[in-house]
């Protein structure tokens, strides 16, 4: 016999405790790299985050650009004029580091973990990387070839093809419309392209470096100006040109021959980090499809086993912010299930949430964001982030302030404006032969049949 579990015994959540204002030191050194150091004593470890503007100049150049940055965030790690890739490496290890590179629309990234002792080794590894990258030419070679191959892998990939369809229609002509490069503009990159990128963008004036843990804001402080007091230059990092979100009201759909599945995604524009329709937003969205509880997932996961993972999200780049609606469903159901995401949309907008739905959204916000920045690492990645966009460090205790006093009407006033059925553009990505006839039945539909399979 099976015991019933009795949810009276469960007891209520707590109140969301409030988020604490860091104890950050910031300074801008003289070469104009702006440093953020927070005290976080207790874990002996700390987390190095270095984020470089590095968007393209112009729109006209940002394929190649983003060719160029993407092998350059891997061959930046092949060697410098003092040390070798293993040379690098052991320096790193021996203070229990290990240097990550990424690069994406926005900014080049690099992160560590560190034991204390190890900050200053560390940095001068930093500024080695910085300064005296030498990427050779066999080096080069192997890394854009290993790259060019997982781009021609994932440019096969539906849910990479939805997106990259989504953010080509509501980008074109911004960088912002190219998710991935051309696996022919990577393979004819060369070592020489990326000393010349790397000597004119990777640059400290726009620049952050955060810190983040066990260490003294002096000594930290004095040990990073010390350190990078080589890494100058004359211009400034660039940062993304300010992108429009372009609205098209009739429905792409994307053949994918023989596909199971269709990869629905909607996007729209969303309020950025300083606006003060933020906070409803994230709640709206947050009720409509971003976790397990939401609406959106009660109908077509629960209700009527469309999908498995529908989701909806609020997500910021450096010049522009979205609301993203996905979900990946059965082709045979691709018609009905693009439907009941566009009642629920209309839902949304159209009639208040409840007090309880609210309040079951906030507490989930408040406490992701409360785990997002409970350890060393997820403080460092957030304060790279908030920092990097121009936002003070105490964006994340006015942010958890701004979300406890969204009303109902507030939530339904941002729905109507930003969750609105029309207000979204639309993607499909799914076999055609199928799908077709299911969403014309919903409005107009423009088939393409030119991705790669």
């Amino acid at each position: 016999m099976t015991a019933t579990l009795d949810l009276s015994l469960i007891p209520p959540l707590g109140e969301p405790r409030p988020q604490p204002v860091p104890a950050a030191t910031e300074t801008t050194l003289d070469n104009g790299l702006k440093l953020v150091v927070v005290p976080r004593p207790g874990v002996p470890l700390i987390e190095l985050r270095l984020r470089v503007p590095f968007a393209p100049a112009d729109a006209g150049a940002a394929e190649g650009h983003t060719a160029e940055a993407s092998v350059l965030s891997g061959a930046v790690l092949l060697g410098t004029a003092s040390h070798d890739q293993a040379g690098l490496a052991q320096l790193l290890q021996g203070h229990g580091a290990e240097m990550s590179v990424s690069a994406d629309s926005d900014r080049l990234l690099f992160g560590t973990t560190l034991l204390p002792g190890g900050l200053r080794p560390v940095l001068g590894v930093l500024a080695e990387l910085l300064t005296s990258a030498t990427y050779p030419a066999d080096g080069v070679e192997g890394e854009r070839d290993r790259l060019a191959e997982r781009i021609t892998i994932a440019r096969s990939q539906p849910a990479v093809i939805a997106r990259a369809a989504l953010g080509a229609r509501r980008y074109a002509g911004h960088p912002y419309a190219i998710a991935l490069p051309d696996p022919a503009l990577v393979s004819a990159v060369t070592g020489a392209d990326l000393r010349a990128l790397h000597h004119g963008r990777v640059l400290p004036a726009g620049s952050t470096l955060v810190l983040v843990g066990d260490l003294d804001p002096a000594d930290a402080t004095g040990a990073v100006a010390e350190a990078l007091a080589g890494w100058t230059g004359t211009e400034r990092a660039t940062e993304s040109a300010r992108a429009t979100s372009l609205h098209a009201p009739v429905l792409d759909l994307v053949d994918r021959p023989g596909a199971v599945q269709s990869n629905i995604r909607l996007g729209g524009p969303a309020p950025g980090r300083t606006d003060p329709d933020l906070p409803a937003v994230r709640l709206a969205a947050m009720v409509f499809g971003g976790y397990f509880s939401s609406r959106l997932v009660e109908n077509i996961r629960e209700r009527r086993g469309y999908s498995y993972s529908p989701r909806s999200s609020v997500e910021h780049l450096a010049a522009a912010s979205s609301v993203l609606v996905e979900a990946d469903v059965a082709t045979e159901v691709s018609g009905p299930a693009l439907m009941e995401t566009v009642y629920e949309l209309g839902r949304m907008a159209l009639t208040p949430v409840t007090e309880a739905e609210l309040d079951a959204a906030r507490r989930y916000v408040l406490g992701s964001m409360a785990l997002s920045t409970a350890t060393h690492a997820g403080l460092a990645s957030t304060l790279s982030a908030l920092v990097g966009a121009g936002l003070p460090v105490g964006w994340l205790a006015a942010h958890q302030k701004a979300l406890e006093a969204v009303t109902v009407e507030q939530v339904q006033d941002v729905s109507r404006r930003y969750l609105a059925p029309g207000a979204l553009t639309g993607v499909v990505v799914g076999d055609a032969g199928v799908a077709e006839a299911q969403l014309a039945a919903l409005g107009p539909v423009t088939v393409r049949r030119d991705v790669e399979s």
